[in-house]
C-alpha cells in the first residue's frame, strides 16, 4: 500500500484522494521542462499539482496555472499548495484544456504529463482511467490546444511513452510545433528506453537528443539522475 504522502525537499505532497500518485514521470518533467525565467505557465492535468510546485521552486517569479478535469485530484493539489511557501504563484482551478480561450489566456511554458493508455486497458474506475487513459484527452487535442495557448517562442514539454514519441513528434509538426530537445529514459543500461523527454517551440531551433539512465546496477541513482532531480528529492 503507498503512503499518503511523498516528501520533497520544499514541499510536501499528498496523493491518497488523487486519482494519479506521485511518480518518475512528473518528477522527471518537473525537473527538466522549461529553461532560463518563465513568467507565464500552463500545467495541464496537475493531478497533485506536485511538477506546478516544482516549476514553482524552480522559477519564483513566474505565474502558474494548473487545470485537471478531476475534482478529487484538484481539491488535493489546492491542499498541497496551500500547505506550501509556494502558493502566491499557483492558481488551480478545474478546466478542460479544449475549453481555454486563446483570446485571453497566453503562455511562455505550457507542460503535461498527460495519459497515454488505450481504451483497451480501462480498469473500470473512473477518475483513474481519465487520468491515465487517452480517451479523456488524446495527444492530437493537447497538441492542437497547446499551439494556440504558446506566445511567440513559448515552449511546450511532456513526458510520453517511448514508444509514442514518433506520432506526436509528427503531429506537433502538423501544428508547427518543431521539436527542440529530447531525453530517451530507460530505468537501467540493460533495459530499453520506456518514457522520453520532448520539448517543442513555436520557432524552428537546433534540436539536441540525449539518453538518461535512471538507476545503475546497484539499483541506485544514477549522477545523471541525482544532478537532474538534486533540488527536490531528500
Amino acid at each position: 500500500m503507498s503512503t499518503p504522502y511523498f516528501q520533497f525537499k520544499q514541499f510536501t505532497i499528498r496523493h491518497d484522494r488523487s486519482s494519479m500518485k506521485v511518480g518518475t514521470d512528473g518528477v522527471l518533467l518537473g525537473a527538466w521542462a522549461g529553461k532560463l525565467a518563465h513568467q507565464n505557465i500552463l500545467d495541464v492535468g496537475t493531478g497533485t499539482g506536485l511538477i506546478a510546485l516544482m516549476l514553482a521552486q524552480r522559477f519564483p517569479t513566474a505565474a502558474i496555472e494548473g487545470i485537471d478535469i478531476d475534482e478529487a485530484s484538484l481539491e488535493q493539489a489546492k491542499e498541497n499548495v496551500e500547505a506550501s511557501h509556494f502558493k502566491t504563484q499557483i492558481t488551480l482551478k478545474k478546466a478542460n484544456f479544449s475549453n481555454i480561450n486563446p483570446c485571453f489566456n497566453q503562455y511562455d511554458l505550457i507542460v503535461s504529463n498527460p495519459p497515454f493508455y488505450k481504451e483497451d486497458t480501462l480498469g473500470g474506475k473512473e477518475a483513474r482511467d481519465k487520468a491515465r487513459h487517452t480517451t479523456s484527452l488524446p495527444f492530437k487535442t493537447l497538441i492542437e490546444n497547446a499551439a494556440k495557448l504558446l506566445v511567440k517562442e513559448g515552449l511546450f514539454c511532456v513526458i510520453i511513452p517511448y514508444q509514442s514519441a514518433n506520432d506526436f513528434i509528427s503531429i506537433c509538426l502538423e501544428n508547427c510545433l518543431y521539436l527542440t530537445r529530447r531525453v530517451n529514459i530507460r530505468s537501467t543500461e540493460r533495459k530499453p528506453f520506456i518514457r522520453v523527454l520532448l520539448e517543442f517551440s513555436t520557432s524552428i531551433q537546433p534540436s539536441e537528443t540525449s539518453a538518461l539512465t535512471l538507476y545503475d546496477a546497484q539499483q541506485q541513482r544514477t549522477v545523471a539522475y541525482q544532478e537532474l532531480t538534486n533540488d527536490f528529492y531528500l
